[in-house]
């Protein structure tokens, strides 16, 4: 169709093979997560889901060997873990570490300005921007002054 242009994807893991220790455990991936796209890996313990989301954070005992990883169609390959992640790429773990002391509403406002990259994000914004989020996503008020991953239930 004439003047239809293709989004393209915000993710994109093209033929990405990645080793650990010198073997081989991913073997061309490939995948494509358009914008607003929800995708789920699932498969058998050893299938290689870890693998591919430490070589998607980059952590250095992950080797990618050939193909490439391109976020909002950058490469982001070469790039070390805290450079991807302020672009924007992040984990979550189904079981994460409850971090006492630490508020969201903290650990957020650092995340947002790191992202920014600006040195102290204004709390006032922060917290404007919070209860936007809270209202569309109906999260109740009370969360963001609780400790960062504190009585999450992973899922159950």
């Amino acid at each position: 169709m004439a003047g239809v242009t293709a989004i393209p994807p915000a993710l994109e893991i093209d033929d990405l093979h990645v080793s650990v220790d010198g073997r081989e455990i991913l073997r061309g991936v490939s995948l494509a997560v358009g914008p607003g796209e929800l995708h789920a890996l699932m498969g058998p313990n050893g299938s290689g889901k870890s693998t591919l989301a430490n070589a998607l954070l980059g952590n250095p005992v992950y080797e990618i060997t050939a193909g490439r990883i391109l976020l909002d169609g950058d490469d982001i390959t070469p790039l070390p873990t805290d450079q991807r992640a302020a672009r924007g790429l992040f984990l979550g773990f189904q079981h994460p570490e409850e971090v006492p002391g630490v508020s969201v509403f903290n650990f957020l406002r650092q995340a947002m300005a790191r992202r920014k990259g600006i040195e102290d994000y204004s709390i006032l914004e922060v917290r404007m921007q919070l209860i936007a989020w809270s209202k569309r996503l109906g999260i109740v008020d009370r969360y963001p002054v609780r400790y960062l991953n504190d009585g999450l239930s992973g899922g159950g």
